[in-house]
Protein backbone atom coordinates (compact mmCIF):
# COMPACT_ATOMS: atom_id res chain seq x y z
CA UNK A 1 0.00 0.00 0.00
CA UNK A 2 0.87 3.04 -0.54
CA UNK A 3 2.45 5.73 1.95
CA UNK A 4 -1.12 7.64 2.77
CA UNK A 5 -0.83 11.11 5.14
CA UNK A 6 -3.29 12.97 6.95
CA UNK A 7 -3.81 16.33 6.29
CA UNK A 8 -6.01 19.07 8.21
CA UNK A 9 -8.48 20.47 5.84
CA UNK A 10 -10.93 21.82 8.20
CA UNK A 11 -11.19 23.79 11.43
CA UNK A 12 -13.81 25.18 13.91
CA UNK A 13 -14.42 26.49 17.06
CA UNK A 14 -17.45 27.05 19.37
CA UNK A 15 -17.64 28.78 22.45
CA UNK A 16 -20.52 29.68 24.46
CA UNK A 17 -22.02 33.47 24.69
CA UNK A 18 -21.87 34.26 28.00
CA UNK A 19 -18.65 36.05 28.80
CA UNK A 20 -17.46 36.05 32.90
CA UNK A 21 -14.85 38.84 33.45
CA UNK A 22 -12.20 38.73 36.17
CA UNK A 23 -14.52 42.28 37.38
CA UNK A 24 -17.53 39.27 37.66
CA UNK A 25 -15.37 36.78 39.59
CA UNK A 26 -14.48 39.78 42.07
CA UNK A 27 -18.24 39.72 43.39
CA UNK A 28 -17.91 35.89 43.60
CA UNK A 29 -14.46 35.23 45.46
CA UNK A 30 -12.00 37.17 47.65
CA UNK A 31 -9.60 37.77 44.19
CA UNK A 32 -9.12 40.33 42.12
CA UNK A 33 -8.21 41.63 37.92
CA UNK A 34 -4.66 42.67 39.25
CA UNK A 35 -4.39 38.96 40.82
CA UNK A 36 -5.89 36.84 38.44
CA UNK A 37 -3.91 39.05 35.43
CA UNK A 38 -0.58 39.11 36.96
CA UNK A 39 -0.14 35.51 37.61
CA UNK A 40 -2.23 34.16 34.65
CA UNK A 41 -2.42 36.78 32.23
CA UNK A 42 -6.51 35.91 32.26
CA UNK A 43 -8.94 38.48 31.62
CA UNK A 44 -12.29 36.81 30.87
CA UNK A 45 -14.13 33.38 30.27
CA UNK A 46 -16.92 31.82 28.35
CA UNK A 47 -19.32 29.52 30.25
CA UNK A 48 -22.41 27.95 28.86
CA UNK A 49 -25.53 28.93 29.55
CA UNK A 50 -28.86 26.87 30.19
CA UNK A 51 -29.68 24.71 27.35
CA UNK A 52 -25.64 24.18 26.29
CA UNK A 53 -24.03 21.16 26.54
CA UNK A 54 -20.91 19.78 25.39
CA UNK A 55 -22.40 18.05 22.59
CA UNK A 56 -24.27 21.31 21.78
CA UNK A 57 -20.65 22.99 21.28
CA UNK A 58 -18.94 19.95 19.93
CA UNK A 59 -21.74 20.26 17.36
CA UNK A 60 -21.15 24.06 16.56
CA UNK A 61 -17.36 23.20 16.05
CA UNK A 62 -17.88 20.55 13.92
CA UNK A 63 -20.31 22.20 11.35
CA UNK A 64 -17.43 24.99 10.83
CA UNK A 65 -15.13 22.39 10.62
CA UNK A 66 -16.91 20.62 7.79
CA UNK A 67 -18.35 23.76 6.13
CA UNK A 68 -14.22 25.08 5.64
CA UNK A 69 -13.32 21.45 4.81
CA UNK A 70 -16.52 21.25 2.21
CA UNK A 71 -18.00 17.94 3.48
CA UNK A 72 -21.06 16.89 4.63
CA UNK A 73 -21.51 15.00 7.88
CA UNK A 74 -21.89 11.62 6.01
CA UNK A 75 -18.51 11.88 4.46
CA UNK A 76 -16.86 11.35 7.89
CA UNK A 77 -15.74 8.05 8.63
CA UNK A 78 -15.19 8.40 12.22
CA UNK A 79 -15.57 11.20 15.30
CA UNK A 80 -13.08 11.12 17.76
CA UNK A 81 -14.25 13.91 21.00
CA UNK A 82 -11.55 14.21 23.66
CA UNK A 83 -13.19 15.48 26.63
CA UNK A 84 -13.04 14.98 30.43
CA UNK A 85 -16.62 16.59 30.91
CA UNK A 86 -18.98 14.94 28.57
CA UNK A 87 -22.57 15.55 29.23
CA UNK A 88 -23.18 11.96 31.17
CA UNK A 89 -20.79 9.33 31.80
CA UNK A 90 -22.91 7.00 29.75
CA UNK A 91 -23.35 7.04 26.91
CA UNK A 92 -20.27 8.43 24.93
CA UNK A 93 -21.08 11.98 24.16
CA UNK A 94 -19.05 11.19 20.87
CA UNK A 95 -22.53 9.38 19.88
CA UNK A 96 -24.69 12.65 20.55
CA UNK A 97 -22.62 14.31 18.82
CA UNK A 98 -22.67 12.00 15.60
CA UNK A 99 -26.40 11.87 16.19
CA UNK A 100 -27.00 15.77 16.37
CA UNK A 101 -24.54 16.60 12.88
CA UNK A 102 -26.27 13.69 11.26
CA UNK A 103 -23.26 11.77 10.48
CA UNK A 104 -23.21 7.92 9.94
CA UNK A 105 -20.37 6.41 11.47
CA UNK A 106 -18.41 4.79 14.25
CA UNK A 107 -17.75 7.93 17.32
CA UNK A 108 -16.09 7.43 20.21
CA UNK A 109 -14.74 9.16 23.33
CA UNK A 110 -11.17 9.81 24.35
CA UNK A 111 -10.74 11.01 27.78
CA UNK A 112 -7.08 12.81 28.67
CA UNK A 113 -7.68 15.88 30.27
CA UNK A 114 -6.06 19.25 28.55
CA UNK A 115 -3.66 16.82 25.88
CA UNK A 116 -6.94 15.43 24.86
CA UNK A 117 -6.93 17.02 21.42
CA UNK A 118 -3.40 16.01 20.39
CA UNK A 119 -4.07 12.71 21.27
CA UNK A 120 -7.28 12.40 19.26
CA UNK A 121 -5.43 13.87 16.80
CA UNK A 122 -2.67 11.28 16.80
CA UNK A 123 -5.33 8.53 16.86
CA UNK A 124 -7.11 9.64 13.87
CA UNK A 125 -3.94 9.92 12.08
CA UNK A 126 -3.26 6.45 13.10
CA UNK A 127 -6.62 5.21 11.86
CA UNK A 128 -6.11 7.46 8.40
CA UNK A 129 -2.11 6.07 7.91
CA UNK A 130 -3.00 2.43 8.52
CA UNK A 131 -6.01 2.51 5.59
CA UNK A 132 -9.02 2.23 7.56
CA UNK A 133 -10.24 5.31 7.18
CA UNK A 134 -10.10 8.12 4.84
CA UNK A 135 -11.89 11.12 6.97
CA UNK A 136 -11.95 11.53 10.66
CA UNK A 137 -13.70 14.59 12.57
CA UNK A 138 -11.43 15.26 15.93
CA UNK A 139 -12.99 17.43 18.98
CA UNK A 140 -11.75 18.68 22.04
CA UNK A 141 -14.76 19.96 23.80
CA UNK A 142 -15.24 20.89 27.30
CA UNK A 143 -17.79 22.45 30.06
CA UNK A 144 -15.35 22.92 32.77
CA UNK A 145 -17.59 25.55 34.38
CA UNK A 146 -19.89 22.71 35.65
CA UNK A 147 -17.29 21.10 38.08
CA UNK A 148 -15.79 24.61 39.64
CA UNK A 149 -16.17 25.20 43.07
CA UNK A 150 -16.88 29.26 42.49
CA UNK A 151 -16.26 29.54 46.32
CA UNK A 152 -12.39 28.06 45.61
CA UNK A 153 -10.51 31.14 43.91
CA UNK A 154 -7.72 28.80 43.46
CA UNK A 155 -9.32 27.00 40.58
CA UNK A 156 -12.31 28.89 39.54
CA UNK A 157 -10.51 31.96 37.79
CA UNK A 158 -8.45 29.23 35.54
CA UNK A 159 -11.12 27.55 33.27
CA UNK A 160 -13.11 28.24 30.86
CA UNK A 161 -15.64 26.10 28.44
CA UNK A 162 -15.42 25.86 24.59
CA UNK A 163 -15.09 23.45 21.34
CA UNK A 164 -12.43 23.32 18.48
CA UNK A 165 -12.79 20.76 16.03
CA UNK A 166 -10.87 19.72 12.83
CA UNK A 167 -11.05 17.68 10.12
CA UNK A 168 -8.12 15.03 9.19
CA UNK A 169 -8.12 13.64 5.63
CA UNK A 170 -6.30 11.27 4.23
CA UNK A 171 -3.81 12.59 1.14
CA UNK A 172 -1.18 10.55 -1.03
CA UNK A 173 1.00 13.75 -0.69
CA UNK A 174 3.66 14.21 1.78
CA UNK A 175 2.08 17.12 4.46
CA UNK A 176 0.07 17.32 7.59
CA UNK A 177 0.91 15.31 10.77
CA UNK A 178 4.82 14.50 10.46
CA UNK A 179 5.01 13.29 14.33
CA UNK A 180 3.48 13.53 17.01
CA UNK A 181 4.46 12.49 21.18
CA UNK A 182 2.60 11.18 23.77
CA UNK A 183 3.23 10.38 27.55
CA UNK A 184 2.04 9.60 30.82
CA UNK A 185 3.01 9.59 34.82
CA UNK A 186 0.17 8.90 36.74
CA UNK A 187 2.21 9.15 40.15
CA UNK A 188 1.24 13.16 39.75
CA UNK A 189 -3.00 11.97 39.68
CA UNK A 190 -3.88 13.40 43.12
CA UNK A 191 -2.66 17.32 41.72
CA UNK A 192 -5.34 17.76 39.33
CA UNK A 193 -8.36 15.64 40.29
CA UNK A 194 -12.41 15.54 40.42
CA UNK A 195 -12.16 12.66 43.44
CA UNK A 196 -15.77 12.09 43.54
CA UNK A 197 -18.27 10.80 41.40
CA UNK A 198 -16.40 7.68 39.90
CA UNK A 199 -16.24 3.90 40.76
CA UNK A 200 -13.55 5.17 43.48
CA UNK A 201 -15.45 7.62 44.77
CA UNK A 202 -19.56 6.89 44.02
CA UNK A 203 -21.94 9.81 44.19
CA UNK A 204 -23.37 10.22 47.64
CA UNK A 205 -23.91 12.48 50.24
CA UNK A 206 -20.89 12.50 51.86
CA UNK A 207 -19.16 13.01 48.66
CA UNK A 208 -21.24 16.14 48.06
CA UNK A 209 -20.72 17.27 51.72
CA UNK A 210 -17.02 16.82 51.22
CA UNK A 211 -17.20 19.07 47.47
CA UNK A 212 -15.54 16.06 45.81
CA UNK A 213 -17.42 16.45 42.58
CA UNK A 214 -15.14 20.38 41.92
CA UNK A 215 -11.49 19.93 40.42
CA UNK A 216 -9.09 19.90 43.27
CA UNK A 217 -5.49 20.95 41.99
CA UNK A 218 -1.71 21.84 43.93
CA UNK A 219 -1.06 24.37 41.57
CA UNK A 220 2.04 24.65 42.53
CA UNK A 221 2.88 20.44 41.38
CA UNK A 222 1.53 21.23 38.17
CA UNK A 223 3.59 24.65 37.48
CA UNK A 224 6.95 22.38 37.75
CA UNK A 225 5.78 19.52 35.92
CA UNK A 226 4.90 21.83 33.18
CA UNK A 227 7.98 24.05 33.04
CA UNK A 228 9.64 20.00 33.02
CA UNK A 229 7.85 18.85 30.07
CA UNK A 230 6.32 21.50 27.64
CA UNK A 231 9.67 22.31 26.24
CA UNK A 232 11.08 18.07 26.31
CA UNK A 233 7.72 17.57 24.52
CA UNK A 234 7.88 20.45 22.29
CA UNK A 235 11.95 19.07 21.16
CA UNK A 236 10.66 15.21 20.66
CA UNK A 237 8.27 15.99 18.21
CA UNK A 238 10.26 18.63 16.65
CA UNK A 239 13.31 16.20 15.55
CA UNK A 240 11.31 12.97 15.07
CA UNK A 241 9.50 14.70 12.43
CA UNK A 242 12.96 15.41 10.99
CA UNK A 243 13.31 19.49 11.52
CA UNK A 244 14.71 21.81 13.83
CA UNK A 245 13.21 24.65 16.44
CA UNK A 246 14.47 27.35 13.35
CA UNK A 247 12.45 25.44 11.41
CA UNK A 248 8.97 25.51 13.26
CA UNK A 249 6.95 28.59 12.39
CA UNK A 250 3.90 28.42 14.83
CA UNK A 251 3.78 27.01 18.54
CA UNK A 252 0.27 26.57 19.64
CA UNK A 253 0.80 25.35 22.84
CA UNK A 254 -1.58 24.66 26.13
CA UNK A 255 -3.78 27.49 26.77
CA UNK A 256 -3.32 27.78 30.93
CA UNK A 257 -1.38 30.41 31.84
CA UNK A 258 0.46 33.19 29.77
CA UNK A 259 3.45 32.61 32.39
CA UNK A 260 3.40 29.06 31.61
CA UNK A 261 3.50 30.12 27.78
CA UNK A 262 6.23 32.79 27.83
CA UNK A 263 8.52 30.25 29.82
CA UNK A 264 8.02 27.48 27.21
CA UNK A 265 8.34 30.04 24.55
CA UNK A 266 12.04 31.43 26.11
CA UNK A 267 13.36 27.54 27.13
CA UNK A 268 12.93 26.82 23.14
CA UNK A 269 14.38 29.90 22.26
CA UNK A 270 11.35 31.01 20.05
CA UNK A 271 10.23 34.52 19.72
CA UNK A 272 6.16 35.26 21.04
CA UNK A 273 5.57 36.10 17.51
CA UNK A 274 5.47 32.67 16.32
CA UNK A 275 3.66 31.78 19.73
CA UNK A 276 -0.12 31.70 19.59
CA UNK A 277 -1.97 33.33 22.60
CA UNK A 278 -5.61 33.49 23.70
CA UNK A 279 -5.99 32.39 27.40
CA UNK A 280 -6.46 35.98 28.37
CA UNK A 281 -10.09 35.59 26.60
CA UNK A 282 -10.68 31.86 27.33
CA UNK A 283 -8.81 31.22 30.07
CA UNK A 284 -8.29 27.43 30.24
CA UNK A 285 -10.35 25.43 28.01
CA UNK A 286 -8.83 22.02 28.82
CA UNK A 287 -8.94 19.98 25.43
CA UNK A 288 -10.66 22.60 23.61
CA UNK A 289 -7.64 24.53 24.22
CA UNK A 290 -5.04 24.05 21.49
CA UNK A 291 -8.14 23.26 18.54
CA UNK A 292 -9.59 27.05 19.39
CA UNK A 293 -6.15 28.18 19.56
CA UNK A 294 -5.52 27.10 15.69
CA UNK A 295 -9.33 28.01 14.45
CA UNK A 296 -8.21 31.77 15.25
CA UNK A 297 -4.94 31.58 14.03
CA UNK A 298 -6.45 30.20 11.03
CA UNK A 299 -8.85 33.00 10.75
CA UNK A 300 -6.26 35.70 11.63
CA UNK A 301 -4.62 34.77 8.58
CA UNK A 302 -1.36 33.61 10.77
CA UNK A 303 -1.23 30.13 9.37
CA UNK A 304 -0.14 29.91 5.76
CA UNK A 305 0.70 27.12 3.19
CA UNK A 306 4.00 25.26 3.87
CA UNK A 307 4.48 26.31 7.19
CA UNK A 308 5.10 23.92 10.07
CA UNK A 309 2.71 24.24 12.81
CA UNK A 310 4.04 22.55 16.51
CA UNK A 311 1.02 22.26 19.08
CA UNK A 312 1.98 20.91 23.05
CA UNK A 313 0.07 20.86 26.03
CA UNK A 314 -0.23 19.28 29.72
CA UNK A 315 -3.00 18.05 32.17
CA UNK A 316 -4.02 15.76 34.50
CA UNK A 317 -2.98 12.64 34.63
CA UNK A 318 -0.31 13.60 34.63
CA UNK A 319 -0.20 13.80 30.38
CA UNK A 320 2.02 15.54 27.85
CA UNK A 321 1.64 15.58 24.19
CA UNK A 322 3.09 17.47 21.15
CA UNK A 323 2.49 17.29 17.26
CA UNK A 324 4.28 18.88 14.28
CA UNK A 325 1.80 19.47 11.39
CA UNK A 326 3.03 20.58 7.98
CA UNK A 327 0.66 22.43 6.48
CA UNK A 328 -1.10 22.60 2.96
CA UNK A 329 1.05 20.80 -0.07
CA UNK A 330 4.61 21.25 1.39
CA UNK A 331 7.05 23.16 -1.26
CA UNK A 332 9.49 19.89 -2.01
CA UNK A 333 8.48 16.51 -1.11
CA UNK A 334 9.42 15.55 2.37
CA UNK A 335 10.41 11.85 3.05
CA UNK A 336 9.43 11.10 6.56
CA UNK A 337 10.76 9.68 8.72
CA UNK A 338 14.38 8.58 6.96
CA UNK A 339 14.83 12.03 6.68
CA UNK A 340 16.05 12.62 9.85
CA UNK A 341 17.95 9.18 9.48
CA UNK A 342 20.26 11.03 6.73
CA UNK A 343 20.15 14.69 8.28
CA UNK A 344 23.43 16.05 7.56
CA UNK A 345 25.61 16.98 10.50
CA UNK A 346 24.60 20.65 11.18
CA UNK A 347 21.05 19.54 12.05
CA UNK A 348 21.96 17.42 14.84
CA UNK A 349 24.52 20.02 16.22
CA UNK A 350 21.05 22.69 15.49
CA UNK A 351 19.27 19.68 18.15
CA UNK A 352 22.29 18.87 20.47
CA UNK A 353 22.04 22.42 20.70
CA UNK A 354 18.38 22.99 21.76
CA UNK A 355 18.71 20.07 24.06
CA UNK A 356 21.29 21.59 26.28
CA UNK A 357 19.73 25.27 25.91
CA UNK A 358 16.16 23.92 26.83
CA UNK A 359 18.31 22.20 30.02
CA UNK A 360 19.70 25.03 31.31
CA UNK A 361 16.72 27.64 30.97
CA UNK A 362 14.54 24.37 32.44
CA UNK A 363 17.03 24.87 35.70
CA UNK A 364 16.68 28.73 35.45
CA UNK A 365 12.84 28.68 35.78
CA UNK A 366 12.76 25.89 38.32
CA UNK A 367 14.71 28.26 40.59
CA UNK A 368 13.03 31.23 39.49
CA UNK A 369 9.51 29.51 40.42
CA UNK A 370 10.74 28.48 43.64
CA UNK A 371 12.06 31.68 44.47
CA UNK A 372 8.66 33.04 43.89
CA UNK A 373 6.89 30.69 45.26
CA UNK A 374 8.95 31.16 48.85
CA UNK A 375 7.99 34.68 48.93
CA UNK A 376 3.85 34.71 48.13
CA UNK A 377 3.07 34.58 51.38
CA UNK A 378 5.02 37.73 52.58
CA UNK A 379 3.49 39.39 49.15
CA UNK A 380 -0.32 38.37 49.74
CA UNK A 381 0.28 39.42 53.54
CA UNK A 382 1.74 42.60 52.20
CA UNK A 383 -1.17 43.33 49.70
CA UNK A 384 -3.95 42.35 52.48
CA UNK A 385 -2.30 44.67 55.23
CA UNK A 386 -2.18 47.15 52.46
CA UNK A 387 -6.23 46.55 51.27
CA UNK A 388 -7.28 46.88 54.48
CA UNK A 389 -5.25 50.43 55.44
CA UNK A 390 -7.57 52.11 52.26
CA UNK A 391 -10.24 50.82 53.19
CA UNK A 392 -10.06 51.85 56.51
CA UNK A 393 -9.30 55.29 55.38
Amino acid sequence: MAERYSKITGWGKCVPAKVLTNADLEKIVDTSDEWIVSRTGIRERRVVSPGETNSTISVGASRQALDVAGLMPKDIDLIVVATSSPDHFLPSVASQVQYQLGADCPAFTLAAGCTGFVYALATAHQFIATGTYDRVLVIGSEVISHYINWEDRTTCVLFGDGAGAVVLEASSQPGGVQSFVLGSDGSGAEYLIVRGGGAAFPMSQEMIDDKANYIEMDGRKVVRFAIRVMGEATLQAVEEAGLTLNDIDVLIPHQASLRLIERTARQLGLPMEKVIVNVDRYANTSAAAIPIALAEALEEGRIRNGMNVCMVGYGGGFTWAATVVRWGQPAEPVEWPMVWRFAPAGHRISMAASKLRLQVRQLADVASYRANALLLPLYTFAGRREAKSKSEE
